[in-house]
């Protein structure tokens, strides 16, 4: 698999008019960069920082570290509903080295349809939902078939709700988590991190978004990355359990059965069984194969 077929783990934000910092985000191991016209550049660095991504995007960007692949490269517009996104997506339609647009304050199926109208056909879209209006349509958004992936705007969200503390988020997250998964779209990722220096605390957010069944976050230093990349791939105890599961539904599948018994007597089925390989899967994927 190709990274460019794989749901990223690790996205890294880099400023738009920081151009300068491109190709190093590129090697920094992220999965996905995120070259941001948003909120990381200032209203008079807008134009500016839209040139350096296009150069970017149109000259060959440069490829990934030395032992891994390149990136995918995404664009984070402004609000599309304003002259300056309308200005940012206008430039970014047909963009040859671009894969995804990163779409903030998106509150509807309407604003998703504006989008890719203005984008044309092909560009696959991540709706990034910053309000109580766009959580509560977060279904419908997900819906439309330019939509490759949802994601919350903490920040603006905490702000709008009131809300303050990792653990307030739990709801909201998971009325995402559950908003892709009957989409058929991969598990949303986390928001940014703020607080580069506490890799204690990024890694207990982490997990706690991994087990509200989220997957990979975005990070805005690269020191982040390989923090986000441990806590998403599967430990060794989930790669040998995993294995066991497996191994038993292979062996049950011999006998003709169809519910399979573990050696401690637990029962697993098909749903199980599934999860379990696509745990081996992404271990094998992350680099973790002993067990």
């Amino acid at each position: 698999m190709s990274i460019a077929d794989a749901t990223p783990v690790t996205w890294l934000y880099v400023p738009g008019d920081r151009p300068d910092r491109f190709a190093k985000a590129c090697r920094s191991g992220a999965d996905a960069v995120i070259l941001d016209l948003e909120d990381a550049v200032l209203a008079p660095a807008k134009d500016a920082a839209r040139g350096h991504v296009l150069d970017f995007l149109t000259g060959g960007a440069p490829g990934g570290p030395p032992d891994g692949p390149a990136p995918q490269l995404h664009v984070r517009v402004n609000a599309p509903d304003g002259g300056i996104g309308r200005r940012d997506l206008a430039a970014l339609a047909g963009a040859p080295l671009l894969d995804a647009v990163r779409v903030p304050k998106v509150r509807s199926p309407e604003d998703v349809a504006a989008v890719a109208a203005a984008l044309g056909a092909g560009t696959a879209l991540h709706c990034l939902l910053e309000s109580a209006l766009g959580v509560e349509n977060a279904a419908a958004i997900g819906a439309h078939p330019a939509v490759r992936g949802l994601a919350l705007g903490e920040a603006d969200l905490a702000a709008q709700m009131n809300l303050s503390g990792d653990a307030a988020f739990g709801w909201l997250r998971s009325r995402v988590v559950l908003a892709a998964a009957a989409n058929g779209l991969p598990a949303p990722a986390m928001s940014a991190y703020v607080d580069v220096a506490d890799e204690e605390g990024l890694r207990a957010s982490c997990a706690a978004g991994r087990a509200l069944g989220m997957f990979g976050r975005t990070a805005i230093h690269p020191r982040q990355v390989p923090v986000i990349r441990r806590a998403f791939t599967p430990s060794d105890g989930e790669v040998a359990r995993s294995r066991e599961i497996v191994a038993a539904a292979e062996d049950g599948a011999d006998d003709g059965a169809g519910a399979v018994a573990l050696p401690d007597g637990r029962f697993i089925d098909a749903p199980i069984v599934e999860s379990a390989r696509r745990t081996l899967a992404l271990a094998d994927r992350l680099g973790r194969t002993s067990g």
